[in-house]
């Protein structure tokens, strides 16, 4: 007898917690006129941000989550098909104007560049961020013997 009472008692408090909560609201798509792109090309993967003037990511992509595996990752062509990937994803923000930050050495930095400008994306500015070691960390000391 004591069961029922309890089960019933926890089924009403779940309704009452669900009638409560706010309802999940659907994605509004707000209008981005000017952004920045940062383009990680590395050795093993490319991949590309998309941020609003703030910094807040629109979108995301990388070679690796398009499909490509193994050393495919790093090639030109797997870096277009990610930049095609994302235009489709910020095409309802309607951007048009860009900041391109372009880090690392890999093979996929020029031919992203490409495609975004094949996608017509206005690029206002294109900035090497690839970060370069001067002169390192402090040798050990002379070892004592």
């Amino acid at each position: 007898m004591g069961k029922k009472k309890v089960v019933e008692k926890a089924a009403e408090a779940a309704k009452e917690k669900q009638e409560a909560a706010p309802k999940a609201s659907s994605k509004k798509s707000k209008s981005v006129e000017k952004g920045k792109i940062y383009i990680n090309a590395t050795y093993n993967n490319t991949m590309i941000t998309v941020t609003d003037t703030k910094g807040s990511v629109l979108a995301w992509a990388s070679s690796g989550s398009s499909g490509f595996s193994g050393p495919k990752k790093a090639t030109p062509f797997a870096a277009s098909k990610v930049v095609s990937i994302i235009a489709e994803k910020i095409a309802p923000y309607g951007m048009k104007d860009a900041e391109v930050f372009v880090k690392g050495v890999g093979s996929g930095r020029d031919s992203a560049l490409r495609s975004l400008i094949n996608r017509g994306i206005n690029i206002t500015a294109i900035r090497d961020v690839t970060p370069v070691p001067h002169n390192g960390p402090r040798p050990p000391k002379t070892r004592r013997i």
